[in-house]
């Protein structure tokens, strides 16, 4: 397809994207611009904050990039439903001063959600209650990565085995913050395994929706070929527990490329 259209067929099938690629660049305005062309306002874009903000200024003296970032993607509007400031796993207990200074002088008009992959954060409960705490004053969300079911047993593929290097390795966390809780969950290239593996979700991102909450949930594999299939076939489990949930938008017809 074209790059122009790419997004808006994606956003045929989900309501709901990772902005990943903003990590590494922040992106030009009219790039942006066509984002949102191509998606409804009520899609939801967790857009990641630049790599240079976050992994090498470490959230500290970062004004002029901070503030380019939020000018290019200003014109997603609605659609921005949180900017995800993701920490590297150095980023320790220690450290909490910085990303509250941090948070707090960011500007009212997004929502904000945080990823720390220390382990400490996860495994130790003082540090655990410290993160908790700042974040829950700031109404900021923490993103937990499950990474557990894919960590359960070796690599079996190509795919496998370069995320064996690359994803986090923390316990499992399930406790929202703020009214909208967003979930990332990496299965197996395995759907079976990537199914059974995400029933734990299902039961939670079921009870928030009963409690009035708006969670996100981001369906990854390692090599990602069936996430939008997987994502609308979790969304149908949950459904299933919770009747009332509004459903996902039709999927738009494709057709193979021809030569004429």
């Amino acid at each position: 397809m074209a790059p122009g259209e790419r997004l808006a067929a994606y956003a045929s099938w989900c309501d709901a994207v990772e902005g990943n690629t903003t990590f590494y660049a922040t992106p030009a305005r009219s790039a942006v611009e066509s984002w949102a062309e191509q998606t409804r306002p009520e899609f939801r874009f967790v857009v990641k904050l630049p790599k240079t903000i976050t992994h090498e200024r470490r959230l500290a003296g970062a004004e002029e990039e901070l503030r380019g970032f939020l000018d290019a993607i200003e014109p997603l509007g609605p659609r921005a439903h949180a900017l995800w400031v993701q920490l590297p796993g150095s980023f320790s207990p220690s450290d909490v001063g910085v990303l509250s200074a941090f948070l707090r002088r960011l500007p009212g008009a997004y929502r904000y959600a945080v990823e720390v992959r220390h382990r400490a954060f996860f495994e130790d409960a003082d540090s655990e209650r410290l993160l908790e705490r700042v974040l829950g004053e700031l109404d900021v969300e923490w993103v937990p990565f499950d990474t557990t079911v894919f960590f359960r047993s070796p690599p079996t593929s190509d795919a496998e085995r370069d995320a064996w290097t690359k994803k986090p390795r923390v316990p499992r966390r399930s406790r929202a913050l703020t009214g909208r809780p967003i979930v990332r969950y990496l299965g197996r290239d395995d759907t079976g395994v990537t199914v059974e593996g995400w029933g734990h979700w299902v039961g939670v991102v079921s009870e928030w929706l009963r409690e009035g909450r708006t969670p996100t949930v981001f369906v990854h594999t390692p090599d990602n070929a069936d996430a939008l299939s997987l994502a609308r076939r979790f969304h149908e489990d949950v459904a299933a527990r919770v009747p009332g949930l509004a459903p996902l938008p039709e999927p738009a017809p494709t057709s193979p490329p021809t030569l004429f």
